[in-house]
């Protein structure tokens, strides 16, 4: 596995990626992958995006994603310690729980009145934006590379010209008459 930026090493990236397939899961990538747990059918926030949308610049992670994995992993030694749990050597603690046990220790960092609660949330929060929106790609390169997320949700491609038309209005009826001064293309005069 090549790290998904240079701030991340292997390990952190297998833990934000088991992290990320908590909150959205997905099917494994293939037979050896650790981070994804194949809870799910189809692409979750791994393979839409998750790590590239939390180490983007525009997203302001980046630089405590090494200490957010780093905490996950002791969070995960201490689960699994508690629970009696034996982690695979070599497998960054929070990647090597079971699913069941992802997500339950991510239900307790979330929980109202933890803490960390404040550190964890965030990160949850991008892996569903890189799952509902595309945000770590344009979005029609999103759609046009089949991300799983805008597809399971059936958003609607751009037509021909690369623009955006919707022929039925939203509510199927018009809520509002156009300006008299709107341009062709849609801009105020």
């Amino acid at each position: 596995m090549e790290p998904k930026s240079a701030i991340l090493d292997d390990r952190e990236v297998m833990t934000l990626e088991a992290f990320a397939d908590t909150i959205i899961p997905g099917e494994r990538r293939g037979p050896h992958d650790r981070a994804v747990a194949g809870a799910a059918a189809g692409g979750g926030a791994v393979a839409s995006g998750a790590i590239d949308l939390m180490t983007s610049e525009e997203g302001g992670l980046a630089g405590v994603l090494p200490t957010l994995a780093a905490g996950l992993d002791e969070h995960a030694r201490d689960w699994a310690a508690r629970r009696g749990r034996t982690l695979e050597d070599g497998v960054p603690a929070f990647a090597a729980l079971g699913f069941d046990d992802r997500t339950a220790l991510a239900a307790t960092l979330m929980a109202p009145g933890n803490p960390e609660r404040e550190l964890w949330v965030p990160l949850a929060m991008f892996s569903v934006m890189a799952w509902d929106t595309g945000a770590s790609q344009h979005t029609t390169d999103a759609l046009a590379g089949g991300h799983p997320g805008l597809i399971a949700m059936g958003f609607t491609p751009p037509g021909a010209d690369g623009l955006w038309r919707f022929p039925d209005f939203s509510y199927r009826k018009v809520l509002a008459t156009v300006h008299p001064h709107t341009t062709e293309s849609g801009d105020p005069a």
